[in-house]
């Protein structure tokens, strides 16, 4: 790789990136937990460890449907072996004959015993009868009612759930930290668990900027540009587990920006806005949200970072509650990847969730491609596993700012501030991205 000085960044008046998130995510903290009831806790991160009150399963049980018994009676004094034939396993080939004595289903609760020579017919997660260690599938089985043959052996404890044999009562089911999935739902409903402490799902406001911006159900035309930025990043929020709420498009009318943003802090953890960044003349939200009021300096700031593309982003508070913003490039290449390298993390922060940033890999480069000096370059990319361990990763065409390419993309290729030009078989640093195909 060639790469230029290292100061590269700071001689172009630049922010590297890792500095500025770093600056960043220090001034964010994770949502106050709440207590859930079970069946809302599901998306959200746990706040504080959880622990078992009870053993699951609760009681011994059956696994299979068949017949529990003595794995005595069935073995030929202990010399069945696991898996063959009866006749194989017993003088004579006979089959084993047990008498049935009786049936319990799942919602049986008496308990009862076997006898030597007794079995019971159970269905799967039915109490195991006292005495009994193994459960006899029904196809091994000629099925009889009043007695019955076994025509297999299967291994001592074969179909047989112990209590606590999955989790014991005390037992660790989750750090502070951890996702809920449906499993961990699953789980912690087993062993007896009705409410949690979670961090909420962040509430993040979109707000797309400016004049020229139409809704979306037309086509773009000289002095009018579709608003893409406030959908694509409203499913962007939803896909990192926030409640998103689109508010659509606000004009470049200071006092209808400060307004709307006012508003929006009454129902918004996060607030994200796109357009009007830079310092042109109709960059209106950095003008509005960086301007000082006497002594004070305004709430965003504004940063020119050494992000490739879309180098200005803002991050600040508004309102009386402090909401934190963070003001997106209009462009909806780099609107999209700002969100990735800016918002997601922030988000994810205030989900309580670890790690803030998506998954990485090294990936060996199948193409030779150039990058600005002193910027980091985030470019769509596909990345594959080779056969035999690692990944390969091909740029994809038309550099980061084509939506299409972002679109294909299951992975952002990343070229630091120094790389000016990284050739074909090197190694390089790829983001995963979530991909549901």
């Amino acid at each position: 790789m060639t790469t230029t000085a290292d100061a590269e960044a700071a001689e172009n008046g630049l922010t590297p990136l890792a500095d500025y998130l770093s600056s960043v995510l220090r001034r964010l903290r994770a949502l106050p937990p709440l207590d859930l009831d079970l069946t809302q806790a599901y998306g959200n991160v746990l706040a504080e460890d959880v622990v078992a009150p009870h053993s699951f399963p609760a009681f011994d049980q059956a696994a299979v449907d068949g017949y529990a018994a003595r794995w005595e009676d069935i073995a030929g004094g202990g010399r069945g072996v696991g898996y063959v034939p009866a006749q194989s396993s017993r003088p004579g080939g006979r089959t084993v004959r047990l008498n049935v004595v009786g049936d319990l289903g799942a919602a049986s609760w008496r308990p009862v015993r076997l006898t030597p020579g007794s079995c019971f017919s159970v269905a799967a997660g039915a109490p195991l009868p006292i005495g009994a260690d193994v459960v006899v599938p029904v196809e091994w089985t000629d099925q009889g009612m009043a007695a019955v043959e076994i025509f297999r052996v299967p291994k001592r404890g074969y179909g047989v759930r112990r209590t606590g044999e999955e989790v014991a009562a005390g037992e660790l089911l989750a750090r502070s930290g951890t996702y809920v999935s449906p499993a961990l739902v699953a789980v912690l409903a087993a062993t007896g668990i009705g409410h949690v402490v979670v961090r909420p799902s962040p509430r993040v406001v979109i707000v797309a900027t400016g004049d020229e911006l139409v809704d979306v159900g037309r086509g773009s035309q000289p002095g009018q540009v579709v608003d893409a930025n406030s959908h694509a990043l409203t499913a962007a929020a939803a896909e990192v587990g926030a409640l998103a709420y689109r508010v659509g498009i606000c004009d470049d009318d200071p006092e209808g920006l400060r307004g709307l943003l006012e508003d929006q802090t009454l129902r918004a953890d996060l607030i994200i806005t796109t357009g009007g960044t830079g310092t042109g003349p109709g960059d209106m939200v950095r003008r509005i949200l960086s301007r000082r009021e006497g002594s004070r300096a305004g709430p965003v700031t504004f940063t020119d970072v050494a992000l490739y593309p879309g180098t200005a982003l803002g991050f600040g508070t508004v309102g009386a509650e402090e909401v934190p913003v963070v003001c997106l490039p209009g462009d909806p290449g780099a609107a999209m990847i700002g969100f990735e390298v800016l918002a997601r993390p922030a988000i994810n922060l205030l989900a309580g969730a670890e790690p803030v940033f998506r998954p990485s890999v090294r990936a060996h480069l199948l193409e030779t491609v150039s990058s600005p000096a002193g910027l980091r370059e985030f470019r769509p990319a596909h990345v594959a596993e080779r056969r035999g361990g690692g990944y390969t990763v091909q740029p994809l065409n038309g550099g980061p700012f084509t939506l299409s390419g972002l679109a294909e993309a299951n992975g952002l290729l990343v070229l630091g501030e120094r790389v000016t030009a990284a050739a074909a078989g090197s190694t390089v640093d790829v983001l995963l991205l979530d991909r549901r195909r």
